[in-house]
């Protein structure tokens, strides 16, 4: 299995300076949702501390928590695809610090400076591949478990 890739600290420290120039600090308390699925991606957050819960709503009142994301964790990556729409939801699962960053001057840098914008997607796309590869494992834990608990 490989590691989660942290986004700020996997770019090299030219890039992370001038995309850090566009953050700023946000705080959320606990139970907070930030954003719903469905909902327009126009920004994104690097968790600095405290825990926020993806979550996909399954039935109208049954929520999955499809991960859990810490310190140093990418929370939102619909902000780079069209139609620029949340896939899960995502909540502060204990109050949370992050830095902000609203994607159009993110897209306007990584346009500015394709060197950048190359190295943003190449770790944004290795955090999904991360994502996607604990969420099939999680899939199939539970698949065995079921399996062995009908045979």
């Amino acid at each position: 299995m490989t590691r989660a890739t942290k986004l700020l600290t996997a770019l090299p420290p030219p890039q992370r300076r001038r995309l850090m120039e566009l953050a700023r600090e946000v705080s959320f308390p606990e139970d907070t949702r930030i954003f719903e699925a469905g909902g327009t991606a126009d920004r994104f957050w690097v968790v600095r501390s405290g825990a926020v819960s993806l979550v996909q709503q399954v039935t109208s009142v049954q929520r999955v928590t499809v991960a859990s994301l810490g310190a140093g964790d990418l929370l939102g990556w619909s902000w780079l695809f069209p139609p620029y729409r949340w896939d899960f939801g995502a909540e502060a699962f204990s109050p949370v610090r992050a830095y902000e960053f609203e994607a159009q001057p993110v897209q306007k840098l990584c346009e500015e400076d394709p060197a950048l914008g190359m190295t943003l997607v190449r770790l944004v796309a290795e955090i999904l591949a991360h994502r996607l590869e604990m969420t099939r494992n999680r899939l199939m834990d539970q698949y065995g478990t079921y399996r062995r608990g009908v045979l």
